[in-house]
């Protein structure tokens, strides 16, 4: 499945209370009545209208719209090569902590790539990003979230400033899709 072109534009009037994954800047009253705004340094990168702006974004489920982020498409081919793009696509009010390019980047690449061909390593690390309920801003600030891998995520911070797992940076969070919101984080989480 190529989700890179997949689009459900019949679904946009429909779609229009969800999350992430491009960093732009909305007015807030574009946001009204769809949850909390996106919030962080990385936000200001995101496209003001069109392919991988928010609004875009909130119209399609979260894997295909992390596909319009290139900041995301390390994470995006991972998905893919687990075979998670379904998953992700067809769960129900989830929230993805969605490393970017560069978080990826942090990782040796010789290890990368050894991780990148076991799909199953890959398939626990990348459902250890991904909590089974929405968790906003304001669930942020001395949060635990039990993963769809099981294990345990921690949040902690204020204002527009939050960690996960005291090492992760959320550079731009709240970020909404159709089926899902969006943390986009600066460091690869890894499960215990």
């Amino acid at each position: 499945m190529n989700i890179s072109h997949t689009r459900h534009r019949a679904a946009a009037a429909f779609a229009a209370a969800a999350l992430p994954l491009s960093l732009g800047v909305l007015a807030p009253q574009a946001w009204a009545g769809q949850g909390d705004v996106p919030f962080g340094p990385g936000c200001a990168s995101v496209p003001k209208e069109g392919a991988g702006s928010f609004t875009d974004m909130a119209e399609e489920p979260v894997a295909t719209a992390a596909s319009s982020n290139p900041a995301l498409s390390t994470l995006v081919a991972a998905v893919e090569r687990a075979g998670l793009v379904d998953t992700l696509n067809n769960a129900k009010d989830i929230t993805v902590f969605a490393p970017t390019n560069d978080a990826f980047a942090k990782i040796p690449e010789a290890d990368l790539d050894k991780v990148l061909a076991d799909k199953d390593t890959m398939t626990k690390i990348l459902t250890y990003h991904a909590v089974g309920r929405t968790v906003d801003k304001a669930d942020l600030a001395d949060g635990s979230f039990e993963t769809l891998e099981g294990g345990t995520l921690t949040t902690g911070g204020s204002g527009d400033a939050y960690k996960v797992n005291d090492t992760a940076t959320i550079v731009c969070g709240d970020v909404a899709t159709s089926n899902a919101t969006v943390h986009i984080i600066d460091t690869v989480l890894m499960p215990k």
